[in-house]
């Protein structure tokens, strides 16, 4: 009976796990083997070069500035979105003034308020993208348009020409576009969260600081987990060359002295570009391990005996 069981089972797998095996993991490993080569992506004909591209890699300041900015984005990103994202959530379904027949409540328009944070998710990130680029715009820009309105015209940044201010400027496009995203996961989590729980804190004199480490946190981690590894991945990914690509200027691409350069960016320049497209898969392997190094250290860091209520 139990082999038949298992038999069953592995007849429903076969076809879901053929095709990751085809598209998933059969493209990274034509990726590492093309990464020993020095074809160009346009002629069939190629030689291996052994590891002539990790070496040039390893001597490329360019690419290291790349890495240095994709790490900024993986420690960051997921750092204040989630941060924000917590306490929005946080706010609207525990955060309220006690009403009348209820022990916790979250703000008033709490249901408007998570349309309004999931607002961004419905606009392509190529849009969002477009419009903060004519907000940073230095000349008639919202920005600098409501400084100048409010007296501060000496104070009239060039937003994504300055290599001081460019990167802080994607990374905060970023961070509006994602956030709301992860307020809804939240706020789904907490209200799964018994209330007697935080009816018995607050009986017990806890504050809402209290009531959050104590209780809404502990019983969240598990989503908490998943959507920093989540994030962490999109600032490595599609979202932040999606974004680079767009808003920064400069001829090279990836703003003034690359200083908005991201790894995925770097990747389609050397690939499409330069017509390097071994080069472009040597980056992608240094990603691909960032990426896997990423979610490992977050999942070990984050491991906890797991909650149930």
């Amino acid at each position: 009976m139990q082999h038949g069981k298992y038999r069953f089972i592995a007849g429903f797998l076969v076809a879901p796990l053929s095709l990751y095996l085809l598209f998933v993991i059969w493209p990274f490993i034509q990726s590492i083997y093309y990464s020993f080569t020095d074809w160009t992506g346009l002629s069939p004909d190629f030689k291996m070069v052994g590891v002539d591209n990790y070496t040039k890699m390893l001597d490329d300041d360019v690419f290291w500035k790349s890495l240095q900015h994709s790490l900024t984005f993986a420690l960051l990103l997921p750092l204040i979105t989630v941060s924000l994202a917590l306490f929005f959530a946080f706010m609207i379904n525990v955060g309220g003034r006690r009403r009348k027949g209820a022990a916790i409540a979250g703000v008033r328009g709490s249901g408007f308020y998570k349309i309004v944070y999931f607002f961004p998710q419905v606009l392509s990130i190529a849009i969002v993208a477009l419009l903060f680029q004519f907000a940073y715009n230095p000349n008639s820009g919202a920005l600098n348009s409501a400084l100048q309105a409010v007296g501060l015209d000496s104070i009239q940044p060039d937003w994504l020409g300055d290599p001081d201010l460019a990167l802080w400027c994607v990374m905060a496009v970023l961070i509006w576009s994602t956030v709301g995203f992860f307020v809804v996961l939240f706020s789904a989590g907490m209200a799964s969260i018994p209330k007697d729980f935080y009816e018995a804190a607050l009986l017990d004199g806890a504050s809402r600081f209290t009531t959050f480490f104590k209780i809404t946190l502990p019983l969240l981690w598990d989503t908490v987990q998943s959507g920093w590894i989540y994030m962490g991945i999109l600032a490595l990914g599609a979202e932040s060359f999606a974004v680079v690509q767009i808003m920064t200027v400069g001829p090279s691409g990836g703003g003034p002295d690359y200083s908005t350069i991201v790894m995925p960016l770097y990747v389609y320049q050397k690939a499409f570009r330069d017509g390097q497209a071994a080069y472009a898969t040597t980056i992608g392997v240094a990603l691909l391990l960032v990426t896997l190094l990423f979610a490992a250290i977050v999942m070990r860091l984050g491991r906890r005996e797991r909650l149930e209520y």
